[in-house]
């Protein structure tokens, strides 16, 4: 066996593209404490005009939604930058599966920019394609694949998506979860669900009334994915061993803990925490959900709201005449969010005023036709398909 020398890289100190993805930025990337920052954004995006279309999406830093020229989740972002065609470049603060979705929905005209390609999703990074495939390939040995219909979360890579469009399944965001589950079981008896086990479960217990016992979780990493043919076989929802690393933090013991130091408090938080969690909150819902209850809720309320830490403190901001708090007891941002920061996004916006289009996210032309077959099925159900 031979073995290869790798460099010990002192931290903060050099790079290793052949493990990091998108650690170069070619050019300078203006210093985190460089005082003319936002300055430099205006006259950049100035410059470019109606050039460029800024998408922020709602767990981005405030110092980057201050140039967002639409703010929403991922499907909507997608959406609203399809609608404007007349967009050279479409700067997608975000991550990245985000933006694969806008590179599916954009005209091959358009160029979708990440500014760090490094703002990936550890949930959607927790399913892939050669793990996807290895399981569809046991559920077919295991006799069931024809019963089975992929569902894939919109927090998912497009090839994730693709999978899905070739085998009949379609994608879903947490505000349609139950209609196209819904869908799913009108098309087969069993779903295999991707990336989050939690919405998956939350949805189908809790909307559907599905017993929880009926749901399995699917390991990738365990052989047959850690299930016996019998489990299989019993099960109505496949669940993949997917997670939030911000949602699933939170734990059913700290809502009892707010419930008993404020009262009153209500507790408002998205489907994709844990169950337990689900089960004690007053209130659950999308990311727009939580928005729209946070805006209609009366003067003098208060709420622990259980998503990402930079919205509940723009939240906060927003309606000081509400006792809003995070629902978490330890500070905990989304990590790759928060890749896009504003030295980031100045360099990319000067990037495109020099003519160079960084960070281009391209979705080859097999992934993007299958994941659109996905998402036209989405799109043909009725009820709410634009809000993640």
């Amino acid at each position: 066996m031979t073995t290869v020398d790798l460099p010990l890289l002192p931290l903060g100190r050099g790079i290793d593209l052949d493990s990091e993805r998108g650690v170069e930025c070619p050019g300078d990337l203006p210093p985190a404490s460089d005082p003319a920052l936002v300055e430099r954004a205006r006259a950049a995006k100035a410059a470019l005009g109606d050039r460029v279309f800024v998408l922020g999406h709602h767990y981005q830093r405030d110092e980057v939604i201050e140039f967002a020229d639409v703010t929403g989740d991922s499907f909507k972002l997608a959406r609203d930058a399809a609608a404007r065609p007349e967009a050279e470049f479409i700067v997608f603060c975000g991550v990245h599966f985000m933006a694969e979705s806008a590179d599916i929905l954009t005209s091959p005209a358009q160029k979708v920019v990440l500014p760090d390609l490094a703002a990936g999703c550890s949930m959607a990074d927790m399913a892939r394609l050669g793990q996807v495939e290895a399981a569809w390939e046991a559920l077919t040995a295991a006799g069931i694949a024809d019963q089975v219909v992929p569902v894939t979360y919109m927090n998912s890579s497009a090839d994730i998506k693709a999978f899905c469009g070739r085998h009949g399944g379609v994608v879903c965001t947490s505000s349609n979860a139950q209609t196209v589950l819904e869908w799913a079981f009108e098309q087969g008896t069993k779903v295999l669900f991707l990336p989050d086990q939690h919405l998956g479960r939350n949805t189908a217990v809790l909307k559907l009334g599905i017993p929880l016992d009926k749901c399995v979780v699917w390991d990738p990493r365990q052989p047959n994915g850690g299930l016996t043919a019998e489990e299989l076989a019993d099960a109505t929802m496949i669940l993949w061993k997917g997670h939030c690393s911000v949602h699933g933090r939170f734990s059913p013991d700290t809502v009892d803990a707010l419930r008993e130091t404020i009262p009153g408090i209500q507790i408002l938080v998205h489907p994709e925490c844990q169950h337990e969690v689900v089960l004690k909150a007053d209130l659950v819902g999308s990311t727009e959900f939580i928005i729209k209850t946070i805006e209609e809720a009366p003067a003098g309320s208060a709420w622990a709201i259980g998503t990402e830490l930079n919205l509940v403190k723009r939240l906060a901001a927003r309606h000081p005449d509400k006792r809003i708090v995070f629902l978490d007891r330890n500070v905990c941002y989304c990590s790759t969010m928060n890749r896009i920061d504003l030295p980031h996004f100045v360099w990319a916006l000067e990037s495109l005023v020099s003519g160079v289009v960084p960070n281009v996210i391209e979705v080859d032309a097999d992934t993007e036709h299958h994941a659109k077959v996905a998402l036209e099925r989405m799109l043909e159900l009725p009820g709410k398909i634009e809000k993640d």
